[in-house]
Formats: C-alpha cells, sequence, structure tokens
C-alpha cells in the first residue's frame, strides 16, 4: 500500500502530465501489484485516491504518513560551513517572493545562514551570498526573478559571489532548465529540500560545482530547523505543508506537495517557545488550514486529542502571552461548524476571517475546481455574521479566468456589493504552464481582464471608504507593532479587523497593547489617540 503513490507518480511521469486519469492510475496499481479488477476498486475507494479531481471531485488524495525527517545530519554541515567561514565577516543578502508561507520558509534560511557565520545584509553589492526564494503562483514572478539573475551576474563575476535559489520556481522543470541553459547559479534547491541547504551551499563551496538538490515528491514534515524572525512582535507558525484542492489555475499542489499536517505537540511547543520570548501575535499558516488533520484523521493517522483545525485553535488560544491569534488560509468548502463556534468563543482569535472567493460565478468556479457555488459561499458568510458578533471579511479574487462572461464578472462584484470585504487581494488570472486553466480555451484577452479589474478596484475602494467610517469614534485595542514605515512621528498599530491605526505615542509601548480611540479614516488607514 506504501507504493501507491510512487505508482501513480510514476504514471504522472510517464505521460508528462500533471493530472492522471482513474483508469490510468488503476492500470498502473494493477500492472505493479498483480492485483485483479475488483480489487484495484475497492483498494481505489479505500484509499479516497484523487488522481483527477474531474472524473473523481468527492475523492480525497491518499494521506501520508505523519514521519519527520531525521535531519541530524544535515545540521552537522551548517557547523561545516561556519568552519569555513571563521573569521571572514561574510554578508548574504535575500530576496523572498510570494506568500506568507515563503517569508516563514525565509525566516528559516536565515537562521541556517547565520548559523553558518554570514551576516545579513540589505545592500546586495556587499553579499558574498545571494538568496533568492521564489514564487511561482503569478507570471510575473518570473520576470522578476529572471532580472534579478541578470542584474547579479556581474557580481558573481566581479567578486565570486555565491548565488542560491530556491522556493516553489524550482519545483518546475522549465525554470530549471531556462537557468541552467541562461543563467550563473551555485545551487538549486526546492520546498522539499530546505533543510538540505547547508549540505548544498558546503558542496558547492568545497567542490566548487553547481548543485541542483530537488525533490519531485512530498518531502516529510522537517522539524528542528533553526529560525531568525524577522520581527520580535509577531511571529507566524506554518501548521501544514501542502495542498490536495488542485484548483485549476494554482499551481501549488505541485510544488508544494500534497497536504502534510504538522504534529499538534511541535505547533504547540513552537507557540509556547515564542510567548516566552515575548511575542504576542501569531499567524497559523497553511495552504488549506481548516483541513488541518483531516487527511491524517480520515486515513486514522491522526493520534491524540487535537485532531482538527478548531481543536487546536482552542488549545493555542490557552496559551499565556500569546493576545492575538490570526490564520491564513482557509477554504470556504472545509469551514466547518466547529472552527466558527471557536472563532465566536475565543476572544483572541481574530475576528477578520479571510475567505478566499476567486469568483462570484458558480460556473466560473466550477471550472475552477472550487467545489462550492456563489450561493453556498454568500450563506456561509451570513452564518457567521449570525453566530459571530462584528465578524469581517477578506478574500482573494481572480479577474479574467478563461471563459468568463460579462455576466459572470457581474456576479463576482455582487458578492463584493453583498459581503462588504474589509480588505480585496485583486488579481488578474495569470497563465501558469502545468495547471489545467492554461490549456483551456476562450482565454480573456488582456484589454477586457484589466477593465474588469478597475471595475473591481473601483468598487473595492468606494465600499472601503464606507467600512472605514464605522470605525470613527470606536476604541481599538491595539499591539504597537512599531513606528510607520512612512511616517516615523507615528507609531502604527493594526485594528482586530487588520486595519492599520497611526497615532502618537512613546517607543515605550511598542509591544504592548493599548487602547487607542479612532478619530478620523483614510483609504488605506485609520489616524487614532492614546486614551
Amino acid at each position: 500500500l506504501d507504493e501507491i503513490d510512487t505508482v501513480a507518480i510514476t504514471a504522472t511521469q510517464e505521460k508528462e502530465e500533471k493530472f492522471i486519469s482513474t483508469i490510468a492510475c488503476k492500470a498502473a496499481v494493477k500492472a505493479n501489484m498483480k492485483l485483479t479488477k475488483e480489487e484495484v476498486d475497492k483498494l481505489m475507494e479505500q484509499l479516497l485516491i484523487l488522481p483527477n479531481p474531474f472524473t473523481c471531485p468527492h475523492g480525497r488524495p491518499t494521506a501520508i504518513k505523519m514521519t519527520k525527517t531525521d535531519i541530524s545530519e544535515e545540521l552537522k554541515y551548517i557547523e561545516k560551513v561556519s568552519k569555513i567561514n571563521a573569521g571572514k565577516n561574510l554578508k548574504y543578502n535575500i530576496l523572498t517572493m510570494g506568500c506568507q508561507l515563503n517569508e516563514n520558509d525565509s525566516e528559516k534560511i536565515c537562521g541556517m545562514v547565520e548559523k553558518m557565520g554570514y551576516t545579513k545584509t540589505d545592500n546586495i553589492l556587499s553579499a558574498d551570498l545571494v538568496i533568492y526564494n521564489t514564487c511561482c503562483v503569478r507570471e510575473n514572478a518570473e520576470e522578476k526573478l529572471f532580472g534579478k539573475l541578470g542584474e547579479v551576474k556581474k557580481l558573481k563575476e566581479a567578486k565570486g559571489t555565491i548565488i542560491a535559489i530556491g522556493g516553489c520556481m524550482m519545483q518546475e522543470k522549465h525554470i530549471v532548465d531556462k537557468i541552467k541553459k541562461s543563467y550563473k547559479y551555485d545551487v538549486i534547491f526546492g520546498t522539499h529540500t530546505l533543510h538540505k541547504f547547508p549540505k548544498d551551499l558546503y558542496n558547492a563551496i568545497m567542490e566548487s560545482k553547481k548543485v541542483t538538490d530537488i525533490l519531485d515528491i512530498d518531502g516529510e514534515i522537517i522539524e528542528g530547523l533553526p529560525i531568525k524572525r524577522e520581527d520580535n512582535i509577531r511571529a507566524s507558525v506554518t501548521i501544514m505543508n501542502g495542498c490536495n484542492n488542485f484548483c485549476t489555475y494554482c499551481i501549488v499542489p505541485y510544488v508544494r506537495g500534497r497536504e502534510r499536517s504538522r504534529s499538534p505537540e511541535d505547533i504547540l511547543k513552537e507557540v509556547e517557545s515564542l510567548a516566552k520570548a515575548g511575542y504576542k501575535e501569531i499567524t497559523l499558516l497553511g495552504q488549506n488550514v481548516n483541513s488541518y488533520m483531516r487527511v491524517e484523521r480520515e486515513k486514522g493517522l491522526a493520534e491524540g486529542k487535537i485532531d482538527s483545525f478548531a481543536k487546536l485553535l482552542r488549545e493555542v488560544s490557552k496559551i499565556d502571552g500569546i493576545e492575538k491569534i490570526r490564520f491564513t488560509s482557509p477554504h470556504p468548502k472545509d469551514f466547518t461548524d466547529d472552527v466558527i463556534d471557536a472563532i465566536k468563543d475565543l476572544d483572541k482569535v481574530s475576528k477578520l476571517v479571510h475567505l478566499p472567493l476567486q469568483s462570484g460565478s458558480t460556473s466560473v468556479l466550477k471550472a475552477m475546481n472550487r467545489v462550492y457555488t456563489k450561493e453556498q459561499y454568500l450563506n456561509l458568510v451570513q452564518k457567521m455574521k449570525d453566530k459571530i458578533p462584528g465578524v469581517k471579511f477578506s478574500a482573494d479574487i481572480i479577474v479574467g479566468f478563461p471563459g468568463e462572461t460579462e455576466e459572470d464578472f457581474e456576479d463576482t462584484l455582487d458578492v463584493v456589493r453583498k459581503v462588504k470585504f474589509e480588505q480585496i487581494f485583486m488579481f488578474i488570472y495569470s497563465r501558469r504552464v502545468g495547471t489545467p486553466a492554461d490549456k483551456m480555451e476562450n482565454q480573456i484577452p488582456e484589454e477586457i481582464k484589466h477593465k474588469r479589474f478597475d471595475r473591481l478596484k473601483a468598487l473595492y475602494e468606494t465600499q472601503l471608504a464606507e467600512n472605514n467610517k464605522e470605525y470613527v469614534n470606536t476604541i481599538q485595542n491595539l499591539l504597537v507593532e512599531g513606528y510607520s514605515k512612512t511616517n516615523s512621528e507615528f507609531l502604527t498599530g493594526r485594528t482586530d479587523t487588520n486595519k492599520v491605526v497611526i497615532f502618537e505615542g512613546d517607543s515605550s509601548l511598542i509591544g504592548k497593547f493599548v487602547p487607542v480611540k479612532i478619530v478620523s479614516e483614510h483609504m488605506w488607514y485609520l489616524k487614532g489617540e492614546i486614551l
């Protein structure tokens, strides 16, 4: 049974496709395991394999065991590189592209690099090691990376700067092939081999050769990596890796792998250590946080009492010192009542719910393989409004998905009008090689996509002004994050609903919660006074 995933992956590679039809997967299993057709059918049902969401929309990918990789050997290379670098005063520069999960990965990369004797610098010209942690969700990320690699070429030629490229984009073969053909580099590592970076760097230094270290199958849960956090007040904590949803526009399941949940014990241990270090706010991260432990639970691999996201939220909220809990991103189809109840019951949990919409059109949502309708989304919003006092919403919306008609786009605007989102992260659809949507007909012309984007943006900004007025004369309990990046005369913090607030105050307040009265509203921030 443990070989089923390998068989499926082999079938994928042989067909050079990202999806395997049910027939092809069954044939591969049958050929390799010598089972009868009846045995294969029964086995497939038990395993709940999802080889193709279009032929098996209610299935589930196979679970993987909750095992952890022993990284003691890899960590020894941190010490080896540190000895090589001793007394050299070396510096590194890192550029992180993409989501909060990438930012969290970069903190781990920085943790390892600094233990290897490098000091961080924002000046790439003085860097002895340059690291790019890449994102592949949008096409402009590729253009940005290739531009940066072109720029750093002269630096490498002048002083021998080591160039390391990691992250999601390195899981795409056509990108890696292009880098190898056209750009200078020393180390390429993927999302499943981040923990091996010290060893890869060591080999690149000692053998003066290029190293490519990419794993094309799901990596296991990695614990125990050093981490250098960017903030000393707020921190992100990854609770799971991968995604099983296979939205037709999204490359993430192919580059991050299938869902694997961290053990609740490791998560709670990390949060407790953050609380002891003085952190006040944490954000729980995952591609689909409210399916935490679902795969493990369905396969009987979940151990202990904490076997769901709702239960994890309740346990995290018990940790003294942590005063604010946020999470991202959930999926509407997995937003169960126990999670809604946890948000309602737990004062520490933010009442801003990020609820990705992507489109307001049921037909487009079906083409996206989102597994919910416009009506189901609106019903979920109403259910949360009925249960959670003061709940607010943010969303992701894609404009110009293949086949999107004017009527479809109007459905999206209709949902925006009804929900009145506090925040909308808007994206113009970008084709991604390897996704089903890339091969769809009826791609929308760029001119139409941009016009629709502008209309959505105009509607959102009108609503934003109306939403902001609701905060004037209210008292908000804010975590003081520091001085405003745009005006150093003001401190800054965020409301429970993630609104930026600026106000006058002393630096001694940084890291503390203070009551602030909102005195005026502006498009992208609120202004307040400390009580």
